[in-house]
């Protein structure tokens, strides 16, 4: 029976995918993490997909995986936002490490192993980038990108000095690590992630950047001037929110 090997075991790894109306390419983005997960059997994995409010056919794909595959779990989550689905994923997963893979599968799964022992050890967070030597962008479009960077600097001078890249969705937590900072996390939209990445600064948890290759695809849920300026608003609430919140005591990092 396939997933048969994951039965009864406490994971070792779970592999959290939020999703908002993903029906044209989540089957495919699972036949791929399934495929993932089964080729390394005595590895137990748990893969948690979050729905997060679909009026498509999200759920039903998720379910017939869900019937065939004992690992792949279904979440429902119907507060809007990429950084509430994350949440739910990553609150709920058991895993020692705790994985974020967005639906579009920009960065191949398979470059989940260069985030988990043995080929990386000492860490508490490791973040996918698009900006570390050896990482690969493809098909790009320049705009995308010149946004993106701009972003990014507003993201260093304010908040997180000398990362590279924050917003890459494919992010791997220590499991103590996600469900402290998730559960302190209250960001909604895109910047979840920053805002995740502050706090574990200010706990002086270690944070690495892992060069990734990333293929940009047309069908990204972001929209450039929208989002973009809902997440610098986001940014701005970040900085002011963690400055004056108490009781995060802080650490040499």
């Amino acid at each position: 029976m396939p997933g048969e090997f994951n039965n009864n075991k406490i994971p070792y790894l779970s592999i959290i995918v939020p999703a908002f109306n993903e029906a044209e390419r989540l089957s495919e983005t699972l036949k791929r993490i399934v495929a993932f997960a089964e080729a390394r059997e005595k590895v137990a994995t748990e893969i948690i997909v979050v729905d997060n409010g679909s009026t498509d056919a999200t759920k039903e794909i998720v379910m017939e995986f869900c019937s065939r595959y004992p690992f792949v779990k279904y979440l429902y989550q119907a507060t809007r936002g990429k950084g509430a689905a994350v949440r739910t994923g990553m609150l709920a997963a058991e895993g020692e490490y705790m994985f974020i893979c967005d639906a579009d599968m920009a960065v191949p799964i398979d470059e989940a192993l260069n985030f988990l022992p043995p080929v990386l050890q000492d860490y508490d967070i490791a973040i996918g980038s698009r900006e570390a030597e050896g990482a690969r962008r493809y098909d790009e479009p320049f705009h995308r990108h010149l946004m993106g960077r701009v972003f990014n600097l507003i993201v260093r001078v304010l908040l997180l000095s000398g990362l590279s890249d924050t917003q890459c969705g494919f992010k791997c937590f220590r499991h103590d690590v996600a469900h402290e900072l998730f559960s302190a996390g209250r960001i909604n939209g895109w910047s979840f992630d920053v805002e995740v990445l502050y706090i574990a600064r200010l706990k002086g948890y270690r944070i690495v950047e892992v060069p990734v290759n990333w293929y940009y695809g047309e069908k990204s849920k972001v929209s450039p001037v929208r989002d973009t300026w809902l997440m610098l608003k986001e940014v701005l609430w970040i900085r002011k929110h963690w400055k004056k919140k108490q009781g995060f005591a802080t650490r040499a990092y």
